[in-house]
């Protein structure tokens, strides 16, 4: 056993500087990075079946291996815990997400040009029922759509991609982002305005509602959950981006994903699951999103893992788990921690009771550790307020957002420092207190 144990450490380094190419040191933690999953041709751990799995009452240590043999010390390790994470997480939770295809291509086609009148959420009251009955509030917003079309063939078969995608004017290079659902999903377009906006439709994938029915799942011949489904999809738009890049102008070092509700989950997989992905904006993700698993369960009325919608995941992860969540070897503090060291920013609601944002403000927290370990905790927030309608950021997290974007899609200097919610009495510490977290070993202040 320590043989082997040394055997994945040392490959664990040595892979590390392969990939990231960098000297570690307190200037350089990570951004984003070039491939969809540097830890890839790691060593994969041998996890136990759901019967045999141990019971663990409070949220699992992020930095402990999966065997359960210590804990990582250094950056380099991580590359190596975050793809035990995520095989984990297919294996118990969402099913096989395959890697990108030997056959994939893309196209740009070139279409209309229209002008609609678009609300203008800097400088509207949102607490003035009647603000959408003033003209004052909207301005004009130029569309120009073409559309990006990526298709792949597997197994003989073929699935296209159609995505509008609308190019800023100008020389670029730009930065981009996954609308899941929208162009900007559900946040103001005008915050996207100087990006190239992809809208991502992931129905193309998997149908909504229908288990294991869509393209996805015809291409491959498998069975899953749509959240694999889904997050596989996006994974493949920014493959189309990668060969089209030349045409677009694209900054492939820029780019952001964000949804709302079921896409708001999507939002945080994509975002976890390809480290292309330099911005996850999370919006209202609740129970399967950002809320963990295991804190939902004590907590009421909320999505959890016995009345969740299992098209998106495995319906094993049911039979497995739930009345049971202690003996689930993961939860979604560590899905969103596998963003680490990029960033993150979760929107909530705290008002809908079924989002859970009490657990997923302790998971966030949570999760925080594992930035807080590369010295770059700014790079990780939330806004958890109410008092708004679903999907409809009022204007702390208009702001919020807006904080993010500049920084980690424009590049300018703006500080991103922003934990804001109504659970100043929830004790998330309560919930990592058993975990063993070594002295940070490095530090980052990108």
């Amino acid at each position: 056993m320590k043989n082997l144990l040394l055997i994945r450490n040392m490959l664990c380094v040595s892979m590390f500087f392969c990939l990231w190419g960098i000297a570690v040191n307190a200037q350089n933690i990570p951004l984003v990075y070039s491939v969809e999953n540097s830890g890839v041709s790691y060593p994969a751990p041998s996890l136990p079946p759901a019967n045999e799995s141990p019971s663990v009452v409070l949220l699992p240590n992020p930095f402990e291996w999966s065997d359960g043999h210590g804990v990582i010390n250094t950056l380099e390790d991580w590359p190596c815990r975050r793809n035990e994470i995520k095989l984990e997480i297919e294996k118990y939770e969402i099913g096989f997400r395959p890697a990108r295809p030997t056959s994939i291509t893309a196209a740009l086609t070139r279409d209309s040009v229209y002008t609609i009148q678009e609300p203008n959420w800097l400088n509207i009251d949102q607490s003035d029922p009647k603000w959408r009955l003033n003209a004052n509030n909207f301005i004009p917003v130029e569309h120009k759509d073409h559309f990006l079309l990526v298709t792949i063939v597997e197994n003989g078969k073929t699935l296209t991609l159609s995505s509008t995608i609308n190019i800023p004017d100008g020389a670029g290079p730009f930065p981009a982002v996954i609308g899941v659902s929208g162009a900007t999903g559900s946040l103001p377009a005008s915050l996207f305005a100087n990006c190239i906006q992809i809208n991502y439709n992931p129905s193309q994938v998997g149908i909504d509602g229908k288990p294991n029915t869509g393209a996805f799942y015809d291409l491959y011949g498998i069975q899953g959950g749509h959240y694999a489904a889904w997050s596989w999809g996006a994974s493949r738009i920014i493959d189309g981006l990668e060969l089209i890049q030349s045409q677009i102008n694209i900054d492939l070092a820029h780019i952001a994903i964000t949804g709302c509700s079921r896409y708001g989950k999507l939002a945080l997989f994509g975002g976890a699951f390809d480290e292309r992905i330099a911005l996850t904006i999370a919006q209202e993700p609740g129970g399967g999103g950002a809320a963990a698993w295991r804190v939902s369960e004590a907590i009421g009325k909320v999505e959890k893992i016995d009345n969740t919608d299992y098209s998106w995941f495995l319906p094993s992860m049911k039979d497995n788990f739930a009345g049971k969540t202690d003996r689930l070897p993961h939860d979604h503090h560590e899905l969103i921690a596998m963003i680490a060291p990029r960033a993150v920013l979760i929107l909530g609601n705290a008002t809908i009771e079924w989002l859970a944002d009490p657990s997923g403000y302790v998971s966030a927290m949570a999760a925080r550790e594992v930035w807080k370990k590369f010295g770059v905790e700014d790079r990780i927030g939330f806004d958890f307020m109410g008092d708004h309608n679903h999907c409809n950021a009022p204007a702390s997290q208009v702001d919020a957002a807006d904080k993010f974007i500049k920084r980690f899609l424009y590049g300018e200097t703006t500080d991103t420092n922003i934990l804001t919610s109504p659970f100043q009495d929830v004790n998330y510490q309560s919930w990592i207190k058993d975990w063993r977290i070594t002295p940070a070993s490095f530090v980052g202040n990108n």
